[in-house]
């Protein structure tokens, strides 16, 4: 396990708990065959895939958008999907038609790639952070400011005690699974840190993000190594097999609304 030293903070180390590639995703609002701004989102999400482990995490965020780090937004989100395939994945971001009692058949928009980097999962003290490079696209576009991914970022993470009632959130039906090794580390609290990362294993786990910093390596000392990636190269087709004809890639190279 790599450690780093913080500048401001030498007293507390920051363990490095795992690292892979990080990619993300909005879908535009029913019935829309595109969106042109923030409003014509639906829903947006990113997914983690560890680079130690064959394990897909896809986590929907409340707000459609990531936490402005300089106000320390508290934003919720939950693990909406969790495979071991990049197919499981691919699935849940698919397009589909349903139909409703009232308006008749509908249809979901698939969603678009909106950028990929890689990330990190780090303990700093009592807490984790979720940092992260983006290598896709080239510069931030109008479609990652809309949607506040940065270059890059860093953003405190916590797993709420599914034990613990509140007003907001899935409900029962949407329980995590928790083994007891994990449930057994929340004891009386209501959010705890990401540690150990096998919390995000388990579909239905409710999350807090809060936006931490811009500055990565000023704020924890971590460095992230980032790839010179294209769209010949992207993981984010690769990993999942999308079909630009479903899945525009505009979005994804040059921050273009698709």
């Amino acid at each position: 396990m790599a450690k780093n030293r913080t500048g401001n903070r030498p007293d507390q180390a920051v363990d490095i708990l795992e690292r892979g590639n990080i990619y993300f995703f909005y879908r535009p609002q029913v019935q829309e065959e595109s969106a042109q701004g923030l409003s014509d989102v639906q829903r947006f999400q990113f997914v983690l895939g560890p680079e130690d482990k064959e394990r897909y995490r896809l986590i929907t965020v409340g707000k459609k958008r990531l936490p402005e780090p300089e106000e320390h937004n508290k934003y919720w989100g939950f693990v909406d999907r969790a495979g071991s395939t990049g197919e499981q994945i691919r699935d849940a971001l698919r397009g589909e038609k349903y139909q409703t009692a009232t308006r008749g058949e509908r249809a979901l928009p698939a969603a678009r790639p909106a950028g990929e980097g890689v990330y990190a999962l780090a303990r700093h003290g009592s807490h984790t952070h979720l940092v992260y490079m983006l290598e896709l696209p080239k510069g931030v576009g109008e479609v990652q400011r809309a949607l506040n991914i940065e270059e890059e970022g860093s953003y405190i993470i916590s797993v709420k005690n599914p034990d613990v009632p509140s007003q907001a959130g899935l409900g029962g039906e949407r329980k995590p699974g928790f083994p007891p090794q994990l449930r057994d580390r929340f004891k009386d609290q209501r959010w705890i840190a990401v540690d150990p990362p096998d919390f995000l294993d388990y579909e239905g786990a409710e999350l807090l993000i809060i936006g931490a910093a811009e500055d990565v390596g000023g704020e924890l000392d971590i460095r992230l190594s980032s790839e010179d990636e294209s769209e010949s190269t992207a993981d984010v087709l690769n990993e999942f097999r999308l079909r630009k004809s479903e899945h525009p890639v505009e979005p994804l190279l040059k921050g273009k609304w698709e």
